[in-house]
């Protein structure tokens, strides 16, 4: 039974997120871009009545290790302070020295982004 608990929630949490290159490019293009010191957050309408979300590190960040962690830190920050509505797109990309920030300090820009 414990299995079946845990299937349903990452399948729910695979649900809202942005996997193709053609969907971030969209999203890049027609999306309107609210930026920190450190991040970025590009926002799109949708048809549907979810949210999608995507998470974009570029190789300048360091490391593959030091990028996956700062995109594990990202989707946390989003999962706990629930942020995204319904009813759009999201791109949240990094730009360069956001590997370097404490985890506080990061969530409170995402928490920034996410209230412009």
């Amino acid at each position: 039974m414990e299995e079946k608990n845990f299937q349903l929630k990452t399948k729910e949490r695979a649900d809202h997120r942005l996997k193709k290159n053609k969907h971030f490019g969209y999203i890049y293009k027609k999306g309107k871009r609210k930026s920190t010191k450190n991040l970025t957050l590009f926002i799109v309408p949708s048809k549907f009545k979810t949210y999608k979300i995507g998470f974009s590190v570029s190789k300048k960040q360091g490391k593959a290790n030091e990028r996956n962690k700062l995109k594990r830190r990202l989707k946390e920050i989003v999962r706990v302070n629930s942020l995204p509505e319904n009813y759009f797109n999201y791109v949240i990309l990094a730009r360069e020295g956001a590997h370097s920030l404490e985890f506080c300090e990061l969530e409170k820009q995402v928490k920034d982004l996410f209230k412009k």
